[in-house]
């Protein structure tokens, strides 16, 4: 049998082991944050802090069945947002986001719709709000967001053959998603085929990890190898970021910085917040049982919001009385979402037979049917 005439000595794919990798890209700087933006993040963030105190109290009356508290990640979440053009950009949260969908300006009594059961997925329009709904599936929220992000870069390509201007950013640059995890959800294998992908196909999407210390009841450290979520990044060929999440404006900053890399066409980008959850995973959830009080304490560090205001204090941007008044504003407004979720009412029922598929099937049909005969008779 004749044999192919290849040479021995080519080295082919081989050729590739540990042949240099291409440095990650240096993100952008962004512009400082002004005297005004810290106010801003102030009333965001006091806002936030109100009424996710307030959503555990109403847990506990039962106006809620169940809430996931942020405490300590208000500056993570709110300094996140900021960072996004609300217009053109899109958030995809998981069931922990009041902060980015405050932020957004979704409306919070039907925000928290979602919270009381009344409709899953929340009253608000994502479509306006450019808000995705509510995502309870641990690590699900990273599909949708690279998938929305792609399909930035297909529409700018479709849009770039007609104008004869193919490979190039669109004027403006990309509509950026931001998609939030945390740092237990960073081990779910959805993550890494959102990441690949996005990294392949240069999605314009943040993916921001709240690392809270804890995935339920596990420590960072026992469930996150490789010593940071952000440190994976290198392997993806994504830049990272790994930034102090309980400083609003560094994370203000941050956010910044990987938003205008994503924008302008470069890629992906991750943003580690090194944060904590100063309660309980969710309101079910008795965190004693595997933390102490003390522990609690030490790890937590200082307050996010209380060093907000030291730092608007020492700045002069603005007083303690403009201060406090952010503080009854916002307390205020918990009261209103309150008196607005309790006066909900329930949604008629044939809405669970409605937007399964757009287009019906007759079994579906036939169970809405029943459903009715049975609802009427009662």
């Amino acid at each position: 049998m004749q044999t192919l005439g290849t040479r021995t000595t080519a080295p082919g794919r081989a050729g590739l082991a540990g042949a240099p990798r291409e440095q990650l890209a240096e993100l952008p700087a962004a512009e400082a944050v002004t005297r005004d933006a810290l106010v801003q993040l102030y009333r965001l963030m006091t806002a936030v802090r109100q009424l996710d105190v307030a959503a555990i109290s109403w847990q506990r009356q039962g106006i809620l069945p169940a809430y996931a508290p942020e405490l300590g990640q208000e500056a993570a979440q709110v300094g996140s947002a900021l960072a996004l053009d609300p217009t053109r950009d899109f958030a995809f949260p998981t069931y922990r986001e009041l902060g980015v969908a405050r932020a957004f300006g979704v409306d919070m009594v039907e925000y928290m719709s979602t919270h009381k059961a009344t409709w899953h997925g929340g009253l608000w329009d994502p479509s306006k709000a450019h808000v995705a709904p509510i995502q309870a599936v641990v690590a699900g929220s990273v599909l949708h967001a690279v998938g929305w992000a792609h399909g930035q870069t297909l529409a700018a390509q479709n849009t770039a053959q007609q104008n004869t201007a193919h490979g190039k950013a669109p004027e403006g640059g990309y509509a950026v998603a931001i998609t939030y995890l945390g740092d237990g959800a960073s081990s779910q294998g959805d993550v890494h085929e959102a990441m690949n992908f996005a990294a392949i196909f240069k999605a314009p999407v943040v993916f921001f990890v709240q690392n809270n210390g804890w995935a339920i009841s596990v420590p960072t450290e026992k469930q996150v190898a490789g010593g940071s979520v952000a440190a994976r990044g290198a392997g993806y060929g994504i830049p990272a970021l790994q930034v102090d999440g309980n400083d609003a404006a560094a994370v203000l900053e941050a956010t910044r910085r990987a938003v205008a890399h994503a924008r302008s066409g470069t890629g992906p980008v991750i943003v580690e917040a090194m944060t904590y959850r100063r309660g309980p995973h969710a309101t079910s959830d008795d965190p004693g049982r595997y933390r102490t009080l003390d522990e609690e304490r030490a790890d937590g560090g200082a307050d996010p919001l209380a060093r907000l205001r030291e730092r608007i204090l020492a700045e002069g941007a603005a007083g303690e009385a403009d201060l406090d008044a952010a503080d009854a504003a916002g307390a205020a407004e918990a009261e209103a979402v309150r008196a607005g979720v309790i006066a909900l009412g329930p949604r008629p029922g044939a809405e669970m037979f409605d937007f399964v598929f757009q287009e019906p099937t007759g079994e579906l049909l036939r169970q809405k049917n029943s459903w009715r005969k049975e609802s009427e008779h009662e």
